[in-house]
């Protein structure tokens, strides 16, 4: 039986019956999300329209007029022509950097979340302290501290300054370790054990599997954060070659209010920018049921 309102209205008359399929609207809330998701979307069309601009109709049309050309095309093409094609390399360090940062972190944040939930060891109470605590410090504070470190190691200005820090996600373990608890059976874990499967076994052939709705929002998370990094790399890396899209697009956007080719360079940064932003959305849509049933993981107990 559905939960339902009061039967009666205010003035004593019959009101209507409200129930889980029939909700009540608001239109306070009704207007209130139509204003947010204009604020959202609004970015994102200027970008698409000004994308399909010819450099001419960039400079000479309204930001959210369409051009009288068609250069969507165009514009893709000069952006991976332009200086040599190096974008096509700032996209394939920014693959690199998210592909292998992603898949470790979310093993990692796995591994760890299954230790902390179905195992006994010392220190694990102070340990559990510590990943709620880093939880709270943002990455931008410890950029500095890193720098440091790895200019004493002789890693800055490589792949590794990015990759490694890219590997510890204290949120995902956070996340990994509250749906193991829920979500693995102890009893069979023990089963398990006693047909003689090791920890790492159990962990990979019992625990893992039932971890994916949890491992895929974790990766997720870990996508899009090393996607859109970038005062990290800012300060690791000083060779362009080794430059993600974020760092690279901005570069020719500094470069573009300083040359004299200005209008061509902006063009180029808005297109650059519609381009990055196209494996995040598909990301979304392809991970969108199982990062909601990832993020649903502690709403319901059975």
């Amino acid at each position: 039986m559905h939960p339902t309102s009061s039967p009666r209205a205010a003035g004593g008359k019959a009101g209507r019956l409200y129930t889980v399929d029939n909700p009540k609207k608001s239109a306070t809330v009704t207007v209130m999300t139509a204003l947010f998701a204009f604020y959202c979307l609004l970015p994102l069309a200027w970008l698409v329209i000004n994308a399909t601009k010819s450099q001419a109709d960039f400079v000479s049309t309204f930001g959210l007029a369409p051009g009288r050309k068609f250069a969507l095309w165009d514009n893709i093409v000069e952006v991976f022509r332009y200086q040599d094609g190096i974008f096509s390399r700032w996209l394939v360090n920014t693959l690199l950097y998210v592909v292998v940062g992603a898949t470790v972190s979310t093993f990692l944040a796995a591994l760890g979340g299954y230790a902390l939930a179905k195992l006994d060891f010392r220190g694990k109470r102070v340990f559990l302290f510590v990943v709620l605590g880093s939880i709270s410090v943002p990455g931008i504070a410890l950029a500095i501290p890193q720098f440091l470190l790895f200019a004493r190691l002789g890693l800055t200005n490589t792949p590794w300054a990015i990759l490694l820090p890219s590997f510890i996600n204290p949120f995902g373990l956070y996340l990994m370790w509250v749906f193991t608890a829920e979500a693995v059976p102890s009893g069979l874990l023990e089963a398990a054990k006693i047909d003689g499967a090791g920890e790492l076994r159990t962990f990979l052939r019992i625990a893992l599997p039932l971890l994916a709705p949890a491992s895929v929002t974790v990766l997720l998370f870990s996508f899009v954060s090393i996607w859109n990094n970038y005062f990290l790399p800012l300060i690791m890396l000083k060779d362009p070659a080794w430059y993600p899209l974020t760092v690279g697009i901005n570069q020719w956007n500094k470069l573009g209010s300083t040359a004299g080719n200005g209008a061509l360079v902006q063009n180029l940064v808005i297109t650059s920018a519609l381009l990055t932003i196209i494996p995040l959305i598909i990301a979304f849509l392809g991970l969108q049921r199982y990062w909601q049933s990832g993020l649903s993981l502690g709403a319901v107990k059975g």
